[in-house]
């Protein structure tokens, strides 16, 4: 098994209230705050994980899944 699951994965039935939780947070936020927020969530759930080539194949699977927006 892969050491990092896409969406859908071991959060089962509550990644939609992340899913919420995330967009929650982004509210009233403009772009700069927007990434701001998500470099400390991403640094701190990086910490949580606690294992280097777990976060560097979530970043590689985001990058390889992710939108093409600027």
């Amino acid at each position: 098994m892969s050491p990092v699951q896409p969406p859908g994965g071991p959060l089962g039935a509550r990644a939609d209230d992340v899913y919420a939780a995330l967009i929650a947070a982004h509210e009233g936020l403009d772009r700069e705050a927007s990434r701001a927020l998500d470099a400390r969530l991403i640094l701190i759930l990086a910490d949580l994980a606690g294992d280097a080539d777990a976060v560097i194949a979530a970043i590689d699977l985001a990058r390889r899944t992710g939108a093409t927006d600027a």
